[in-house]
């Protein structure tokens, strides 16, 4: 089963913790108790750290703590890593800091136990639950799973949305969807887990296996079915022989494609004489 790198329940929603986490913590630093002691915070269920080589500033004027050199942040088994870590701060009516931003710059890495994320910038809007990330060398890595983008790739709390955008790309094994922007639909399971249900894919799709590949306008990826839902000049192609049409439907898990005649004028197939599809294994 192809598994996009948006992946099960716990991913980028283990990002997004961690990130709060973060927040949490500078908000603790916004006393000069706690600015004194920067490891071993204990915030929510679990002790909370932050380290930097070259220190933690406090500039009150800018209402900002800056973090610098190969600066950490972790929560039990969740960790952020970058050159430098900023959190922006306003005050509130009854004279609180209330952290609304924490940005990150320079060799960003987010690590779970069973995910990792790169970028070489990062923000998180704190009062939205937006976090994205952007620079080279976009990546989020889950043990067979990965994806890749050009742009950006952002996760939004409040919508359970996941977003890929350039040239994204997501690869599990010999199966692989392309598009300029990906869009992973985060849905709560029986146990109130977050679980994928759905990814969207726009402009220029494309939908590989071993056997087949595929073309189209946008399309949706059904995780559980994994069925990809392919729509406008569909391009499917397996063995030399093409298929040419408005609509299709692709199963990755069987092979079998359909292409359906829909709104958008009649199918042809294009059947390459000599032509053999010898089966599962390849043409």
């Amino acid at each position: 089963m192809i598994e996009f790198a948006f992946g099960n329940s716990t991913r980028f929603r283990a990002v997004r913790t961690l990130l709060l986490g973060l927040a949490f913590t500078w908000l603790s630093l916004a006393t000069p108790l706690h600015a004194q002691g920067l490891s071993g915070l204990d915030k929510g269920d679990a002790p909370l750290e932050i380290n930097a080589e070259d220190g933690i500033e406090w500039r009150r004027d800018e209402q900002t703590y800056v973090a610098r050199g190969n600066a950490r942040a972790a929560r039990g088994e969740l960790e952020v890593f970058a050159d430098v870590m900023i959190a922006s701060y306003k005050e509130t009516a009854k004279s609180n800091t209330d952290i609304y931003r924490i940005d990150v710059h320079g060799d960003v890495r987010i690590v779970t136990p069973n995910e990792v994320v790169y970028g070489e910038d990062g923000v998180y809007d704190v009062e939205n639950g937006i976090l994205v990330l952007t620079g080279d060398n976009l990546k989020l890595t889950s043990g067979p799973d990965v994806l890749t983008a050009r742009d950006s790739l952002e996760y939004w709390e409040g919508k359970q949305l996941a977003v890929a955008r350039g040239n994204a790309v997501a690869i599990r094994e010999d199966k692989r969807i392309r598009g300029d922007v990906l869009t992973a639909h985060f849905e709560q399971d029986a146990k109130e887990k977050l679980e994928l249900h759905r990814v969207d894919a726009f402009g220029n799709v494309e939908v590989a296996t071993q056997q087949e590949f595929a073309r189209a306008d946008k399309g949706q990826y059904f995780v559980k079915r994994e069925v990809a839902r392919l729509v406008g000049n569909v391009k499917v192609t397996r063995c030399g022989n093409q298929m040419n049409g408005n609509e299709a439907e692709v199963n990755l898990a069987t092979g079998v494609s359909r292409m359906l005649a829909g709104d958008g004028g009649p199918v042809n197939v294009l059947v390459v004489p000599g032509s053999v599809d010898k089966g599962k294994d390849g043409c």
